[in-house]
């Protein structure tokens, strides 16, 4: 019976209502129930018994997962809490399933982020030691010194973390531009890099995640081709599970 068991945050992440890390904190605000009563953090449930959010009933009804890369305009935020905030995602998506963000990509800033219903492959992506590689494409408000380009590449030490950036990849485009690949992703973490560095950010664009690389206008998504997936699924290899996907396109 024990065998059949799992925890909250992981049957609402297979189902597809949300990755673990967003069940988590339903979990600690009390809107999740289990067969009538409030769960605790990290409890266990059988295949049978009944989990609500809200006071809804969560079921699994989908067939495929959904796996959607989308460049997100300036001024949207990454939530999927669309009581809190009026520009958020997935009101402007308006996808027609329930999709959530694979991590996130600030207010001001612009680009690259994926979409899905698979929970699992949220989890495998935004784990720390698999150094998933991001770049980013930023504009400075000032030129560029090739002291700027050591420093940023070498880590810079936030003093409110207690902690170095990791070492990363960073290339001058031209007199205020660069190119830098993050295989971290710390709050902030360009902006609060280039401010220690007295450069104030002007433009913040992520234009690839692994192997997926921005190339569609700016408010638009579509589905990973099958070719993407397949190599998104080898990057993650050392997971148990793989998936099976629905390689229609949308724009």
């Amino acid at each position: 019976m024990s065998d059949n068991l799992k925890r909250i945050n992981k049957h609402l992440s297979e189902v597809g209502y949300c990755s673990r890390r967003e069940a988590d904190k339903l979990i600690d605000a009390g809107r999740v129930t289990v067969n009538g009563m409030v769960p605790e953090m990290g409890t266990k449930i059988a295949p049978n018994d009944e989990v609500r959010v809200d006071g809804k009933l969560i079921e699994n009804t989908k067939k495929d997962f959904v796996y959607l890369a989308f460049n997100k305009p300036v001024g949207i935020v990454c939530t999927t809490d669309t009581r809190v905030e009026k520009d958020n995602i997935i009101d402007y998506i308006n996808y027609h399933k329930r999709i959530f963000p694979i991590g996130r990509l600030d207010k001001p800033s612009e680009g690259l982020i994926l979409l899905t219903d698979d929970g699992d492959i949220v989890n495998k992506i935004l784990r720390a030691s698999n150094n998933h590689e991001k770049e980013y494409i930023v504009t400075v408000d000032k030129p560029i010194s090739q002291t700027f380009l050591i420093r940023m590449s070498d880590g810079i030490y936030l003093e409110d973390l207690g902690q170095t950036t990791k070492k990363c990849k960073v290339n001058k485009i031209n007199s205020n531009t660069f190119s830098i690949v993050l295989t971290q992703g710390l709050n902030r973490q360009i902006r609060r890099m280039c401010e220690y560095l007295t450069y104030e950010v002007e433009t913040l664009k992520r234009v690839r995640i692994m192997n997926i690389v921005l190339d569609i206008p700016i408010g638009q998504y579509r589905e990973l081709s099958e070719e993407e997936f397949n190599d998104l699924s080898k990057l993650l290899e050392d997971s148990n599970k793989t998936y099976k996907k629905n390689t229609k396109a949308k724009n």
